[in-house]
């Protein structure tokens, strides 16, 4: 009788332990694969959790949806939860699944090369250390590049200055002048914290974000006891969230009578929160709203209507010594300058260098925008599988559950891979090529075409967002065809 061999599954490298490399970690211990490794180059988990911890940092998606499916939590203490509590998840999380073991912190990457001789990525680290994997899996993100604006003088100021997302808690802003430049998600959380401790704050707006109220609750003992007692309960509270999200996002692209709901609901909130006509003017936005991401709270409108807030419209046309000047000439002194400018969004895995087959630079691929199937793989990059990649980002639900397509549908390569020792998986050339250009097609159709955001690169190319629902994207994730692919074999060619 002939023996059968199990064959041993491919290594794995994840690059990242944010909710993306969980998300890859915590699928292949379900699956029964082990041999896997995290990089993450601090010295915590947690991705953007771990790095935002400005005063009032949370997440704009209720919890029980913006968490792993298959680890449900029963102890949110509030629907929409905080910094702190998002990253004590994913610890808890990480331990669970025996992830934590398997994480090497303080290890940052400097690049990848796909070695054809092999068959393998070689993951050179920030130290010098080569690593050899027969998958790897970006999984840094998008807002992992804090952003900062291009202002003359910006290094000229003699205060205090920090990005929102590398907040210097050092800094003690009771009784300041706060200038902060930037009317994002992050700004809306901080402001009104700040509002409430500095002398003054000066809010500089490049254009009017769309606010919506924050239907908030902070979740009782009596809550928590049922989501423990009978889970069903807070399936119930995370499907009802779902579905409001996938009706929202049809807005997006499909049903554009939806952004009439929005419009409204958001004017009627500045109407309600703001009282003098001419500051809610400042505050009405000048395009359809879902072009940039429509925000929650409850709380910023309110801040700045307090007598010590001012709402600068103006051009910002250089930073001085001591202050920002504005392009009506007007000097606005400062002693602490906060910049609330995002994130480089659009530039994909820098800074790292990744080579595939036959030399080939991923920068160079991507130099007219980043692009992948299904946003996970890129032709001449064998089992190079990325999480959060290029379009599939979203304006309306939660990441987490895009998150949890990708890592299934990159396990279930693993799985292919496991079956097939010495071979590696090419996206064909074709099949990557068609996908782009119908999502390009359909981005074209969407709302985001209507203004100037982070979604789209300097050409105008949205190569962020995913315009569907995260239905629409499970459905096209779920199974892994391997006629999609090329089977390299290593040191040979594709078939």
């Amino acid at each position: 009788m002939a023996r059968t061999t199990a064959h041993r599954p491919p290594s794995v490298v994840i690059i990242g332990a944010g909710f993306g490399g969980l998300a890859v970690a915590t699928e292949l211990v379900r699956a029964g694969f082990r041999d896997f490794t995290i990089l993450e180059r601090a010295d915590e988990i947690g991705g953007v959790w771990r790095e935002n911890t400005y005063p009032g940092a949370g997440c704009d998606i209720p919890s029980p949806l913006y968490s792993f499916s298959h680890r449900p939590n029963p102890d949110w203490p509030m629907r929409f939860s905080l910094q702190a509590d998002i990253k004590g998840y994913l610890e808890e999380v990480a331990r669970e699944y025996g992830v934590t073991d398997r994480i090497r912190f303080g290890t940052g990457v400097a690049g990848a090369e796909f070695d054809e001789a092999t068959g393998r990525w070689r993951v050179r680290t920030e130290a010098g250390e080569v690593i050899e994997a027969g998958v790897l899996v970006p999984a840094v993100g998008q807002l992992s590049q804090p952003a900062m604006p291009d202002l003359p003088g910006r290094e000229s100021f003699r205060g205090r200055a920090f990005h929102s997302a590398a907040w210097d808690h050092d800094a003690d802003l009771t009784g300041k002048r706060v200038a902060v430049i930037g009317t994002g998600a992050s700004a809306i959380q901080f402001v009104p914290k700040l509002q409430q401790i500095a002398a003054h704050v000066t809010v500089f707006q490049r254009s009017a974000p769309w606010i919506v109220p924050k239907n908030d609750i902070a979740y009782q003992p009596w809550h928590r006891a049922m989501f423990r007692r009978l889970p069903v309960t807070q399936k119930i509270e995370r499907f009802r969230i779902w579905l409001i999200c996938e009706f929202l996002s049809l807005g997006l692209v499909d049903l554009p009578v939806v952004r009439r709901y929005l419009e409204r609901l958001a004017s009627r909130h500045l109407e309600s929160q703001v009282p003098d006509p001419e500051l809610r003017a400042k505050l009405t936005p000048d395009y359809e709203p879902g072009c940039k991401r429509a925000l929650f709270s409850n709380e910023y409108y309110p801040a700045l209507t307090r007598p010590n807030v001012t709402v600068e419209t103006e051009k910002i046309v250089e930073i001085v010594p001591e202050g920002v000047r504005t392009a009506d000439g007007v000097v606005h002194e400062a002693d602490v300058l906060v910049y609330g400018t995002g994130f480089r969004a659009t530039d994909f895995l820098v800074p790292m260098t990744v080579r595939g087959r036959g030399g080939a630079e991923l920068a160079d691929t991507w130099r007219d925008g980043a692009w992948a199937y299904l946003g996970i793989t890129v032709p001449q990059f064998p089992n190079l599988f990325l999480v959060y990649g290029p379009n599939t980002n979203l304006g309306g639900n939660s990441i987490v559950y895009m998150l949890e397509s990708q890592a299934r549908y990159i396990v279930q390569a693993v799985r292919a891979l496991a079956s097939r020792p010495g071979v590696a998986l090419d996206v064909k050339p074709e099949v990557a090529a068609r996908f782009d250009t119908v999502l390009q097609r359909k981005l074209g159709r969407s709302v985001w075409t209507r203004c100037s955001s982070w979604y789209r690169n300097e050409a105008g190319r949205i190569v962020n967002n995913w315009p569907g629902t995260v239905t629409q994207y499970r459905l096209k994730t779920r199974t892994l065809d391997l006629n999609d692919y090329r089977a390299i074999a290593a040191g040979g060619d594709g078939a």
